[in-house]
């Protein structure tokens, strides 16, 4: 099959589908991957190492986008809508069910949209979202010390502290990929660090992995209330796989907390989980809404492109190689690859977004056969 690799389009969005070597992979299975020139030199990757992989070099980004199939990072932008089409396959981040416009062009379209972040084992994993939420979990801490600084509307609180004086206090609602790698980066700050989560199963793990310097507690509005008005850094972490994340923290809320507090939701790109957060880019990463300030870059990862591009590529490549080899066949005969769909000729294929928009799911199994 003949794969396309575009160049990412969204700002500040330097990471590509995929590394020199994962391109070499799919030439050696056979197939014919066009990557447009400059692709990969945000992540450090420049044009003669894919020409060297095997990869043809195209010039423009419709010449990528005329592929069958073809490999992104992030969901398409409004501009790029008109490369949609009922013969392609697409299959790239796509966080649908906060994304009503792009729901709406794939659907028009009749595309084959298969979601990394809908990629989902039988215990429940996400194979292809985990690589990215561990980098954003861990950048989350770092921005937010970052804007805690005085200059940039925050608390002037420096997180970790010095002899004599206390540490910043944490606050991480999930504790799943994105909760604990946030938790292992604000206690290596010094950080004093509260994660809420729903499963008292995940609570117990926590505390086992962080050996009592975590404090843990069962996420209910009870124990939100109760700690939001410690936080001076909280970090949004829910995650509910292909659906809308849910409104833990309301704008009425938001006076419980410190003045010059600091919100970093990583949920943004599913709606988040802090009902006044937005999504924003790095040229204007933060607002601030009654004192407390907001970072909701939707695309953290793309910030460090050169470990978030490895790191998402050896996790797609296998599922890539499936895929274009027989795409149905794959789907069909893949249960995380069936889970992972989200469009097909013009039906919505997973619940999680159909329900975001009140609009019927079709099984992805009668989607296919039909």
């Amino acid at each position: 099959m003949q794969i396309g690799i575009p160049t990412e389009v969204k700002r500040h969005e330097y990471r590509v589908a995929a590394t020199p070597a994962a391109v070499q992979a799919l030439v050696l299975a056979g197939h014919e991957v066009l990557v447009q020139a400059g692709a990969g030199a945000g992540s450090g990757f420049p044009d003669d190492d894919y020409e060297r992989a095997g990869a043809l070099l195209v010039e423009d980004a419709a010449t990528a986008w005329a592929a069958p199939m073809v490999l992104k990072v992030k969901e398409p932008i409004a501009l790029e809508y008109g490369y949609l089409r009922d013969d392609l396959l697409l299959f790239t981040f796509l966080h649908l069910a906060a994304d009503r416009p792009l729901t709406e062009a794939l659907l028009a379209a009749g595309t084959t949209a298969v979601a990394y972040e809908t990629v989902q084992l039988e215990g429940g994993g996400l194979p292809l979202l985990t690589p990215m939420s561990e980098v954003a979990g861990r950048l989350a801490p770092q921005f937010g010390a970052h804007y805690l600084s005085r200059f940039l509307g925050g608390r002037g609180l420096l997180l970790g502290g010095v002899p004599g004086v206390e540490s910043g206090e944490v606050l991480i609602l999930g504790g799943g990929v994105v909760g604990i790698n946030a938790a292992k980066i604000a206690v290596g700050l010094g950080a004093h660090v509260t994660v809420l989560d729903v499963s008292h199963a995940r609570l117990q793990y926590l505390d086992d992995v962080f050996a009592g310097r975590v404090q843990t507690l069962a996420s209910h509005p009870g124990n939100i209330h109760a700690m939001l008005p410690r936080a001076d850094l909280l970090v949004g972490a829910v995650l509910i796989p292909g659906a809308r994340a849910p409104s833990l923290v309301t704008r009425d809320m938001l006076g419980l907390m410190k003045r010059g507090a600091v919100i970093v939701d990583v949920a943004v790109d599913q709606g988040g989980c802090v009902e006044t957060i937005r999504p924003t880019t790095h040229d204007e990463p933060t607002f601030v809404v009654d004192d407390v300030v907001h970072y909701g870059v939707a695309n953290m990862p793309g910030a460090v492109p050169n470990t978030s591009t490895r790191a998402l590529s050896d996790q797609t490549l296998p599922y890539a190689v499936r895929l274009a080899a027989e795409p149905v066949a794959a789907l069909l005969g893949d249960g995380p690859l069936l889970r992972g769909l989200n469009t097909h000729k013009g039906h919505v294929t997973h619940t999680g977004v159909a329900q975001a928009f009140g609009l019927e799911s079709v099984d992805p199994r009668r989607a296919l056969a039909g």
